[in-house]
C-alpha cells in the first residue's frame, strides 16, 4: 500500500500541473483569437502533398480554393500520375475556373528512394514554386482548414524572430464508433502541449507555414534528405537556428474522418515510433509517464475491487483515483471549451464527441502505453499504403508498396 501510495501521490502531482497547462492553454486560445485581424498578406503558395482517397477529399480540397487571401498558388503533388485523388483534384479545378481561383497546378514527384514518400514528395514540390511567392504554406489533404485559415497562418511571420507558423488538427468523428471517438480523444492531449511557451512548440506539417527565404537560407530540401517526418525535421532545423515557432490557434483544423480500430492502433502506433526515432526524450516521457499513471489508475482499480472482496478498507484508494480522475475530466473539459471557441463551424458535432473526451481520456493513457511500448519493440511503419523501417533520423528504408 505505501508504494501505491507514494506511486498515487507522483501522479496525483502530475495530475495538478496537466490540468494548470490545460488552463494556460485555454487562456492563450482566448487571447489569440482577440488579436487584430492580421493585415500582413504576402504572395503564398500552398503545397498540398496527397496519396489516395481521403474521407471527404473533394470537400478538403475545395476550402483551399475558398481561402479569404489576396494572392494564393495551390501545388498539389503526388507520387504517380495514377493516384485517384488527382481525379477529385481535377473535378475540383474544373469546377473553380472563376477569375478570382488561386492558380493550382499537379506535380507528379515519382517514387522516392532515400526518404519518406511524403517528405520527397515535398522536396520537389518546393523547387517548383512560383517566383514571386514569398511564403510557403504546408498542408494534409485529410484535413479541412477554415476560410481565414491562411490568412491567420502567414500572420505571425511578419515578426523575423519566427521562423514558423504553426496549427494541429482535430478529429472529429463524422458517424462516430468507440475507435474514431478514442483516436479524437488521444490526439486532443497533443493539442494542449502547444501554446505560449515556444521551445513546447513543433511544426506540424499539416498546417505549418515558413517564409520561403527562411526555408531556402536553411537548406531544408537537403536537411528533408533520408527522413520520413517532415514536421520533426522542420522543428528541429528552427530550433538550431534560434528561430521561434508560433502556435496559431486560428489555424486548428478539423479533420472530418472515422477509423476502425486496426486503424486507430496503426495510426497511434505509428505517431509514436516516429516520435521514439526522432524525438527519443519525449517517447521515454510518454512511456514512463503512461505506465505511472495507469499502474496508479487502473492498477488502483483492481486494488479497490480486491480489498472490497477481502472486506477491508478502500476509502483512501478511491479518493486518490477519484480525485485524478477529476483532474483529468477538468482538463478534458477546458481544452475542449477552448478548440470550440475555434472551430466554431463544427458546434453539434463536437457537441456529439464531448462525453467521449470526458470519459475516455483515462483509455486514451492506456493507449499512449501500448503505443510506448510497442515502439520500443519496432521502428517499422506502414503509412499510407508505404512500409518503411526507421534505420535513424536520417535513413528511412522503404520495405514494401501497396
Amino acid at each position: 500500500m505505501l508504494v501505491f501510495y507514494f506511486l498515487g501521490a507522483i501522479a496525483l502531482w502530475l495530475g495538478i500541473g496537466s490540468l494548470r497547462n490545460g488552463i494556460q492553454f485555454s487562456r492563450y486560445v482566448r487571447r489569440e483569437l482577440a488579436q487584430p485581424p492580421p493585415d500582413f498578406t504576402p504572395t503564398v503558395t500552398i503545397i498540398a502533398p496527397c496519396r489516395g482517397l481521403d474521407q471527404g477529399l473533394t470537400r478538403n480540397i475545395e476550402a483551399l480554393f475558398e481561402q479569404d487571401y489576396p494572392a494564393y498558388e495551390i501545388i498539389f503533388v503526388t507520387d504517380r500520375s495514377d493516384d485517384p485523388a488527382l481525379s477529385v483534384i481535377d473535378e475540383v479545378r474544373k469546377c473553380r475556373k472563376e477569375a478570382h481561383s488561386p492558380a493550382t497546378r499537379v506535380v507528379i514527384a515519382g517514387p522516392a528512394s532515400d526518404s519518406g514518400q511524403k517528405v520527397h514528395n515535398l522536396q520537389v514540390a518546393t523547387e517548383q514554386i512560383a517566383s514571386n511567392s514569398e511564403v510557403l504554406a504546408f498542408v494534409d489533404t485529410d484535413t479541412r482548414p477554415d476560410p481565414n485559415w491562411l490568412r491567420s497562418l502567414v500572420r505571425p511571420l511578419s515578426k523575423p524572430e519566427i521562423g514558423a507558423a504553426t496549427g494541429y488538427r482535430w478529429f472529429i468523428p463524422v458517424n462516430g464508433g468507440f475507435a474514431s471517438q478514442l483516436r479524437s480523444v488521444w490526439n486532443a492531449s497533443i493539442t494542449s502541449a502547444l501554446g505560449e511557451r515556444d521551445e513546447k512548440n513543433f511544426c506540424w506539417g499539416g498546417s505549418t507555414a515558413v517564409r520561403r527565404e527562411t526555408f531556402e537560407s536553411l537548406q531544408m530540401r537537403e536537411r528533408w534528405r533520408g527522413t520520413v517526418s517532415d514536421d520533426f525535421a522542420l522543428t528541429g532545423m528552427f530550433r538550431k537556428a534560434g528561430l521561434r515557432i508560433h502556435f496559431v490557434p486560428q489555424c486548428l483544423i478539423a479533420s472530418l474522418e472515422d477509423c476502425n480500430f486496426r486503424e486507430l492502433v496503426e495510426f497511434t502506433n505509428r505517431q509514436l515510433k516516429i516520435t521514439r526515432v526522432y524525438a527519443p526524450h519525449l517517447w521515454k516521457a510518454l512511456l514512463l509517464g503512461s505506465a505511472l499513471f495507469n499502474a496508479v489508475f487502473f492498477g488502483g482499480g483492481l486494488l479497490i475491487v480486491i480489498r472490497a472482496m477481502l472486506g477491508l478498507s478502500f476509502g483512501a484508494p478511491l479518493v486518490l483515483i477519484g480525485t485524478i480522475y477529476v483532474l483529468g475530466t477538468t482538463k478534458a473539459f477546458i481544452r475542449f471549451r477552448a478548440v470550440k471557441r475555434v472551430l466554431n463551424g463544427y458546434q453539434s458535432e463536437l457537441n456529439g464527441s464531448l462525453l467521449f473526451h470526458l470519459l475516455l481520456w483515462p483509455f486514451a493513457s492506456l493507449l499512449y502505453l501500448n503505443n510506448a511500448v510497442s515502439a520500443a519493440l519496432s521502428r517499422r511503419i506502414k503509412w499510407r499504403g508505404i512500409t518503411y523501417e526507421l534505420k535513424s533520423p536520417t535513413e528511412a528504408v522503404i520495405i514494401s508498396r501497396e
